[in-house]
C-alpha cells in the first residue's frame, strides 16, 4: 500500500463513516440543551457542519472521478462539472425557495420581523436565479451544436 492510497482511504473513512457520526451526536447534544432550556444552537450548528464537510467530501469525489489523475483536462472538468451542478440544479431549487418566501412575505408572514416590503427582493433573486440558470444552459446549447472547440 502506498503512502497516497492510504492518505486517501483515512479521508473516506473520516468524511464517510466519522463526519456523519459526529454529526448524529452533536444533533443529540442540541435535542438535550434544548429540552434543558440551554443554548444549543452551536451543537445544531456543529452537526450541520460535520455533515457540510461529508457532503462536500462526497461532491468531491464525485467531481474529480470524471477524469483520470494525469488527465491534463482533469481539474477543467471537475470545474466544468461543478459549474454546471450549480447552475443546473442548485439555482433552480434556490430560485423556487425564494417564490415561496416571497408568496409567504407578500401574505403578511415575517412582517414583524422584517418591516418593509422584502417579497420584492425574493423576487428579485428568483428571477435572477431563473435568468442564470436559463442563460448557462443556452451557453452549452450553442457550445454543444458548435464544433466543439475555438479556431
Amino acid at each position: 500500500m502506498s503512502f497516497l492510497t492510504g492518505l486517501t482511504s483515512l479521508t473516506n473513512w473520516f468524511g464517510n463513516v466519522i463526519m456523519p457520526t459526529l454529526a448524529g451526536l452533536f444533533f443529540v447534544i442540541a435535542v438535550l440543551r434544548f429540552s434543558r432550556s440551554a443554548p444549543f444552537q452551536y451543537s445544531l450548528y456543529a452537526g450541520f457542519a460535520a455533515l457540510m464537510v461529508s457532503g462536500i467530501l462526497r461532491a468531491i469525489e464525485r467531481f474529480a472521478a470524471q477524469r483520470a489523475w494525469n488527465d491534463p483536462d482533469a481539474v477543467w472538468v471537475t470545474l466544468l462539472g461543478l459549474v454546471n451542478w450549480s447552475a443546473n440544479v442548485f439555482l433552480p431549487l434556490y430560485g423556487v425557495l425564494q417564490v415561496a418566501m416571497a408568496i409567504m412575505h407578500y401574505g403578511g408572514m415575517g412582517f414583524r420581523i422584517y418591516p418593509g416590503a422584502p417579497w420584492a427582493r425574493h423576487v428579485l433573486a428568483a428571477m435572477a436565479c431563473f435568468g442564470l440558470s436559463g442563460l448557462l444552459r443556452l451557453a452549452e446549447f450553442f457550445i454543444a451544436q458548435g464544433t466543439g472547440g475555438v479556431s
